[in-house]
């Protein structure tokens, strides 16, 4: 893998109905499964993964992963002690919740078992600290369109991962989208305020592009619409066009026209720019609160 603390590789989705991918793990432990974790879960088995190798601890599990276990064949709240040392164990639960959680979830780990978290603000030395057996660990940050197999997730992972395990990790990642590994982990908050954080962003942009809509004097029925349909719009042709974002808004942007002048309002010290900087900022900054 290349070196330098800017570098990415990114690994391509995992087609539906392609043959299973043969890094997926032999077994594996899910520990919550709420949003993010039923999300992951739905894209593993998308990918192939055999339900009958997977269990799931969750507390509080919702309808559709009880129904899944059920239909599926997926072991679900089994007893920690006659669960064996899975391949993988992935963290899905709060961060809040890791330092009560650990010891009992630290039987489950041998030192050929790698660790996958998704929890955000914890550091591999972090969670090399409430799971000592573990040789390997990957720290991963997902985004909500993964439940869509739509998202895009940040991976970073400690020294003593090798390269099947780090196989296994962007397969089990990819199902569920985009994979970009980072090979430094100061990367991971910052990436957690784009990426992890940054659908929020979105939807909260058209919650404010409808309400103006309706302060302007359209119905708000048809001002949601718009918005919703202008965004989505806007996010296909960003994804279809070979153009950069300031390429794109360029084109739409005609000198003197009503778009210049709505960007005038959004540029400046009090634009839209500052304040998505300041966001991803503070994003970043609630990340490494929440660390070890």
């Amino acid at each position: 893998m290349p070196t330098g603390a800017q570098t990415v590789q990114r690994f391509a989705d995992v087609i539906d109905g392609a043959a299973p991918d043969p890094a997926l793990p032999s077994s594996l432990v899910l520990a919550g499964a709420g949003k993010m974790g039923a999300s992951l879960l739905d894209g593993w088995l998308k990918s192939g993964l055999d339900p009958v190798n997977v269990t799931i601890l969750d507390p509080h599990p919702s309808e559709h992963i009880e129904r899944l276990a059920a239909e599926r064949g997926i072991a679900l709240n089994t007893a920690i002690e006659a669960i064996r040392p899975p391949e993988v164990l992935v963290l899905a639960i709060k961060p809040q919740s890791l330092a009560e959680a650990a010891p009992s979830l630290a039987r489950l780990v041998a030192p050929h078992t790698l660790v996958l978290s998704i929890l955000a603000g914890k550091t591999l030395a972090g969670l090399a600290g409430h799971f000592p057996e573990a040789g390997a660990i990957v720290r991963a940050m997902p985004n909500l369109p993964a439940s869509i197999g739509r998202g895009i997730t940040g991976v970073v992972a400690s020294q003593k991962t090798d390269d099947a395990q780090r196989s296994t990790a962007t397969a089990l990642l990819a199902g569920s989208g985009a994979v970009e590994w980072l090979d430094d982990e100061a990367l991971i908050d910052a990436l957690t305020g784009v990426s992890g954080s940054g659908p929020a962003y979105v939807f909260h942009l058209v919650e404010a592009l409808a309400a103006a809509g309706v302060a302007a004097g359209l119905p708000a029925d048809l001002a949601e619409r718009l918005a919703r349909g202008t965004v989505t719009g806007s996010g296909a042709l960003l994804e279809a066009s070979p153009l950069s974002a300031t390429a794109l808004r360029e084109a739409v942007t005609s000198k003197g026209g009503t778009t210049a002048a709505a960007l005038d309002e959004l540029s400046g010290d009090n634009g839209i720019g500052p304040a998505v900087t300041r966001a991803v900022a503070a994003a970043k900054r609630r990340a490494q609160e929440l660390a070890d």
